[in-house]
């Protein structure tokens, strides 16, 4: 009966043995397609290609300037390649935020759905705010107009 434990055992050996056989054998498979030189070329003209026609916008700073009132305000939107970073006034002045008490907070909402990337025509817009968003929406789609690239034809 002891005979039969040391066949199993025996078995048990051969059997971690093969996985670990298998294992070592996809490894090497999985290195030999990753670092093969070839693939690489190919590869990178596929990402360039992808990343140029990714890209929605220039990256930079761009400033849109609106009329509130007798005041104006200076709005900036920071964008990278393909989204949008940022969106603040420029030196608002606190009159205009007491005059106007929803500006503030309805910019702070609409740069909150832009940089979790809603796009600019799918943002819904409050029922409390609807002009004063609809101004600000107006100004950050004049901003990122100069953020567009231009296409060469």
């Amino acid at each position: 009966m002891s005979k039969t434990k040391i066949v199993v055992l025996q078995m048990k050996e051969l059997v971690y043995t093969g996985i670990f056989v298998g294992l070592g054998i996809l490894l090497i498979i999985l290195l030999i397609v990753m670092f093969n030189p070839f693939n690489r070329e190919e590869s990178a003209q596929e990402v360039d290609s992808s990343k140029a026609e990714a890209m929605v916008y220039t990256p930079g700073i761009y400033n849109s300037q609106m009329q509130l009132g007798d005041k104006s305000l200076n709005l900036e939107v920071v964008v990278d390649e393909n989204q949008i970073k940022s969106v603040a006034f420029v030196n608002l002045d606190e009159s205009v935020t007491t005059m106007y008490p929803l500006v503030k907070p309805s910019l702070e909402y609409l740069e909150e759905e832009l940089v979790s990337g809603t796009s600019i025509d799918n943002i819904a817009v409050n029922e409390k705010s609807k002009y004063t968003q609809t101004m600000l929406i107006d100004g950050i789609k004049n901003a990122l107009s100069k953020a567009t690239p231009k296409t060469e034809e």
